[in-house]
């Protein structure tokens, strides 16, 4: 339930512009993407009293405003646009456009107010810029050597070769400015430092899991597992017992520490390799056998982070 003292602005992030709704006040209004709109929209915020400011990720038109008015000191929450359309749809809210998102956003956050806005942290935000850039070079690649496995005309494949040295290159020069940034924050580097003593985890994976899951090491096990979406759900009615699944969470995250955990549960990993042969002789799946692993080194990690510990075998042989 909303706050009676709280003064929720939902704001709808266009490329040349957002659009603001105050639904206490009933107000709208629209700002464009400029200098003077920026310095008009932390102004309007501050006339009315604004606590909060809260808009969706856009493919990365929200990181302007939301520096613009952090920098105000006004605070920001982004959240998850499937969350604000599933939450207009179960209110029966069809119609769509950018009014009305605004104020769907704004009602979204009235109601769930109790989740605190983010703490915003540059180095971090650039650090995911980076594996985020370099997850999607690495994505082009793997389709570009995938179609070259079907042979076609010379001059297809002679394109795709110099595309491929040139993704290499540009991946290449990614890594190396990932590398960079995690060692020249000490945050950073002390826990990339706790994360690849892990048999199996590397510097790729321990800049993965500092970009994209900042909150281990300061949440319980089962936060830890749904950040990741590796926490099971229920799916159970009446007498109905269904098989549990997992959903949501960061799935860039997940998939990105899919193959390490792979690697590290059937190869170079004792005690996770030794877990994941113990599911398969009971009878497990190979792949919820694999699951169930990476929900495990998820929830060790967030346990050594914690506690500033490097990787121990014999204290998590049993856990």
């Amino acid at each position: 339930m909303a706050q009676s003292g709280l003064v929720v602005a939902g704001i709808d992030v266009a490329k040349d512009k957002v659009d603001v709704c105050l639904r206490k006040f009933a107000l709208r209004q629209v700002f464009p993407n400029t200098a003077p709109g920026h310095s008009k929209l932390v102004a309007w915020l501050r006339k009315h009293q604004v606590n909060k400011a809260v808009m969706e990720a856009s493919g990365g038109y929200e990181r302007d405003w939301a520096k613009v008015l952090r920098q105000a000191g006004i605070e920001v929450r982004i959240v998850d646009p499937r969350r604000v359309r599933s939450f207009a749809l179960s209110a029966g809210r069809l119609a769509k456009n950018d009014p009305i998102d605004a104020g769907m956003i704004a009602w979204f956050a009235e109601t769930f107010d109790e989740i605190p806005g983010q703490i915003h942290d540059a180095a971090r935000e650039e650090l995911a810029a980076l594996v985020k850039a370099r997850k999607n070079l690495i994505d082009v690649k793997t389709r570009l050597q995938s179609q070259n496995e079907h042979a076609g005309p010379r001059p297809v494949q002679k394109a795709h070769s110099h595309v491929l040295k040139s993704l290499a290159a540009e991946i290449a020069k990614l890594e190396t400015a990932i590398s960079a940034k995690v060692k020249a924050t000490p945050g950073f580097a002390e826990r990339a430092e706790i994360i690849e003593s892990v048999p199996g985890l590397a510097e790729t994976t321990s800049a993965i899991l500092i970009a994209g899951m900042p909150e281990l090491g300061m949440v319980g096990e089962e936060i830890a597992a749904a950040l990741i979406g590796l926490a099971p759900y229920d799916d159970d009615s009446g007498k109905r017992r269904g098989e549990r699944h997992i959903k949501g969470g960061r799935r860039w995250v997940r998939n990105a520490v899919y193959m390490p955990c792979l690697s590290a549960a059937t190869q170079h990993n004792p005690v996770l390799k030794a877990f994941y042969q113990r599911l398969i002789a009971k009878g497990k799946e190979p792949k919820v056998a694999l699951v169930a692993c990476m929900r495990k080194l998820i929830v060790i990690l967030n346990v050594m982070i914690a506690r500033r510990q490097k990787w121990d075998a014999a204290r998590y042989t049993s856990a």
